[in-house]
């Protein structure tokens, strides 16, 4: 066994991740100079009118998005209404299936919007199966030299499922070992770590360039998903383990009211030392 997998399989066993409930300012100097946004967040909004959703983003305080499509503009209008409302997106969600059937275009969009990110946001059931993971690692390590060939980074979005056990294997940890290191990064989901039961910090801790991006979003004792600083995780305890993150994305999956969801975890990241 290498030493990269035996490194996975500690990781991956550390037991409950790190979700005590604990103060979210906590007393470091560092701080999330441009807080960020995955948009599907306001899925809805962006599909009424995405350049009126990007400015209102913007307006409550966020630097950057992430995408989940671009609405009903084109990559060159959606460019405009970035730039008009003040924005970034270093990152954007690409389907598997777009990754491989459609590269030139992925590639050409990003170009366009200056995405220094693609990332792999979802498996449907019907692919989590050994044949399905490895479609998917040699579909991530094939697009990562063309992605890294054009200078940008491609990277992994985890769910929990990736965490159960699939046979022999665990899936997360088949990904980590098995996909190029240089090629194939991660965004580490905070909630969904929790929600599978394993140590984010860890993750981040045991090979922090693994890991340049992070979905934050709160977690309740139940489990269910909550707008920032209404739950139980320790973001800054999760931030100061992750020194290898260099953009940190607010999600929230089935928000009741979008744009107060977005608010309220603002507020709160914004606020967050470590």
């Amino acid at each position: 066994m290498n030493s990269t997998r035996r490194r996975c399989l500690r990781l991956l066993a550390t037991g409950p991740a790190l979700a005590l409930a604990g103060p979210l300012i906590a007393a470091g100097g560092r701080r999330i100079e441009r807080v960020g946004l995955q948009l599907f967040t306001v899925r809805e909004l962006m599909a009424k009118d995405a350049a009126a959703t990007l400015a209102a983003v913007a307006g409550v305080g966020y630097a950057e998005v992430e995408t989940a499509g671009t609405g009903s503009l084109t990559p060159a209008r959606f460019a405009d209404a970035l730039g008009s409302a003040g924005l970034t997106a270093p990152s954007a969600h690409v389907p598997l299936e777009r990754m491989a059937q459609q590269p030139d275009a992925v590639l050409e969009e990003a170009d366009i919007i200056g995405y220094g990110y693609l990332v792999m946001p979802w498996l449907p059931p019907e692919q989590r199966t050994p044949a399905g993971y490895g479609l998917v690692i040699d579909t991530l390590n094939r697009f990562g030299e063309r992605c890294a060939a054009a200078g940008i980074q491609l990277c992994y979005h985890n769910h929990d499922f990736e965490f159960t056990r699939l046979g022999n294997d665990i899936p997360y940890q088949l990904l980590l070992t098995e996909c190029d290191p240089t090629l194939v990064r991660f965004e580490l989901d905070l909630y969904w770590a929790a929600q599978a039961g394993v140590s984010a910090a860890a993750m981040l801790t045991a090979d922090p360039a693994r890991f340049p991006l992070c979905h934050v979003k709160d977690r309740s004792p139940g489990g269910e998903m909550m707008d920032v600083g209404q739950g139980t995780l320790d973001f800054p305890a999760l931030f100061a383990a992750g020194t290898g993150l260099k953009h940190y994305f607010v999600e929230h999956d089935q928000p009741a009211d979008a744009m107060a969801s977005i608010r309220t975890s603002y507020r709160a990241v914004s606020a967050m030392r470590f």
